[in-house]
């Protein structure tokens, strides 16, 4: 896929992010000029961790009597509730909530809802609750920690699909995100061809390298390859491709 290729469904696009190492994207990222798009504070908090897709927003702010009044008097259900019945299959729902650590986001009722409406991974800069339950559920969950205070006690859902601040980073709708055992990535949309395409020769050269240091080789010389291992390494991936033909 290059940068130009709109064409792949958001499915594969996951499928083919799925499983990176949320390193290799930062410095892939960081290559491209785009720094502060790995998120602080948050963390996986389930067994499953591996995830990838685009990004559904909720933006959270503190509650106040008012205003949770006149969202009960429209007669609509909660907008919380209304950004989990809103998710599409592939969505990774990414929450806003200020860092706040004194109420959950969600409990596992509405991870069991989000995992039947086909999201892949659920984000928030926030806590979360029923977190042994939430981990048979099955849902990759990434927070800041654990609660068992109710949203309502500390925060009102004000927005649904704008742009939000999670765990640092700047998230717009439709963004990738990508989770694994170290944390998430924000990958802007409009670069995600650019991180695929770069992916695979990142990958080689980072085994490479391995190979050299377990050789012995030393820092100074593998990390980044000096010139002579530069050549080394490229009759290296010549060989690979042959012996895979």
């Amino acid at each position: 896929m290059t940068n130009s290729d709109t064409s792949q469904p958001e499915a594969t696009i996951g499928e083919r992010l799925s499983g990176a190492s949320t390193g290799t994207i930062v410095l892939l990222l960081e290559r491209l000029g785009f720094r502060g798009c790995y998120m602080t504070g948050v963390g996986p908090v389930t067994p499953s961790t591996c995830f990838a897709g685009p990004a559904r927003t909720v933006r959270c702010l503190p509650t106040r009597p008012d205003v949770v009044e006149q969202q009960r008097q429209s007669g609509s259900p909660s907008m919380h509730k209304q950004a989990i019945d809103g998710i599409s299959q592939g969505d990774v729902l990414v929450i806003d909530t200020r860092g706040t650590r004194d109420a959950a986001v969600m409990g596992d009722l509405f991870a069991e809802r989000m995992k039947v409406a086909g999201a892949v991974g659920v984000v928030a800069d926030g806590c979360i609750r029923d977190a042994a339950e939430i981990s048979k559920v099955g849902i990759p969950v990434y927070a800041s920690g654990l609660h068992n205070a109710t949203l309502g006690n500390r925060l009102v859902t004000m927005d649904i699909g704008m742009p939000i601040a999670c765990g640092g980073v700047l998230v717009m709708p439709g963004d990738y995100l990508v989770g694994d055992s170290m944390g998430v990535v924000v990958i802007p949309k409009q670069l995600v061809g650019k991180v695929l395409d770069a992916m695979p020769a990142q990958e080689e050269l980072d085994t490479f390298i391995r190979e050299k240091i377990q050789e012995g080789l030393t820092l100074a010389r593998a990390y980044p390859p000096d010139e002579v291992l530069q050549m080394e390494y490229r009759a290296w991936v010549e060989r690979r491709r042959a012996e895979s033909r």
